[in-house]
């Protein structure tokens, strides 16, 4: 049985998938399985991956039946995963060579090891500054919620999210950022270690679901997805009262960042503030200080 599982949902990336594949292929810890789930692109992505199996048999395709997009292409990998320990990593990025050895030295009793990433854009490179997420959590500063920024234990991941595994819909937004405070929901304070290292490169190739909206109809089903997690997490008692307030709140503001980088939306935005506005959620009965508004 392989010590990690490095899983790639993967759709229409012909161009990257070769350089993401070699970053996991020549880890510096070989104990490794590679799982790609083709998530029923149109191009050439999965018949390179293919190509890549012939000589490494640590690599794993599955098919899934239709397109299920990112957060259920991923899980699906992960229910196909035979490891101790998860990874993951989109197909248009890439792993420093030691990632995987740093972090299984690391994690010990730990249930999730978060690291840090460098954004490269144009060929510059920039690396994240370090954040202490569960501090900056409870005092409303930025944080990192990416899934792959995280090494995490698979019972502790399946277990965590066993409850959006049921969530029987499509999302393009915020999934990451689901997952990621569902994981935080089951920590206990020894259960979580963060790590000032950058072990994954995450490249900006500007067409970001965010950057890809073109018309109205897609930036609406971006605002249906966030108001159908609003609602989900409102409406289920599944996180803890304190996190759940958080949930909402950064749901909030990541709804209101999106609207405002939109140069599509124009007065449309506007009825969509309106819209937002009378969710009314939790902003009328939380205090907060000048410095939450940071973005």
């Amino acid at each position: 049985m392989p010590k990690i599982s490095i899983i790639l949902p993967t759709f229409n990336v012909e161009k990257y998938i070769a350089k993401a594949l070699e970053s996991c292929i020549n880890q510096s810890f070989k104990d490794i399985e590679i799982i790609v789930v083709d998530d029923c692109g149109s191009d050439k992505s999965i018949d390179i991956v293919k190509e890549y199996a012939k000589k490494d048999e640590r690599i794993k395709i599955v098919h899934n039946e239709e397109n299920l997009g990112t957060f259920a292409a991923r899980n699906n990998g992960v229910k196909h995963s035979n490891s101790e320990y998860l990874m993951f990593l989109d197909p248009d990025d890439f792993l420093e060579l030691e990632a995987c050895e740093k972090l299984i030295l690391l994690i010990n009793t730990y249930k999730i090891c978060q690291f840090s990433f460098t954004q490269i854009s144009n060929g510059i490179k920039l690396k994240s500054v370090f954040k202490d997420t569960l501090k900056n959590l409870k005092e409303f500063k930025g944080i990192y919620w990416n899934i792959w920024t995280l090494f995490v234990k698979k019972d502790f991941y399946l277990d965590s999210l066993k409850e959006l595994f049921l969530i029987d819909k499509k999302l393009l937004v915020a999934e990451d950022m689901l997952a990621f405070f569902f994981l935080i929901n089951n920590l206990n304070d020894d259960g979580y270690l963060q790590v000032d290292l950058h072990l994954y490169n995450y490249v900006d190739h500007s067409f970001s679901i965010t950057k890809r909206q073109k018309n109205k109809e897609k930036i609406q089903e971006c605002l249906d997805d966030y108001f159908y997690i609003l609602k989900y997490i409102k409406e289920n008692k599944i996180l803890k009262e304190n996190l759940k307030s958080y949930v909402l709140i950064y749901l909030q503001i990541d709804i209101l960042k999106f609207l405002f980088n939109n140069k599509k939306i124009n007065y449309f935005k506007y009825k969509l503030l309106k819209k937002i506005y009378k969710c009314k959620m939790l902003f009328l009965k939380l205090n907060f200080s000048k410095k939450f508004f940071y973005f």
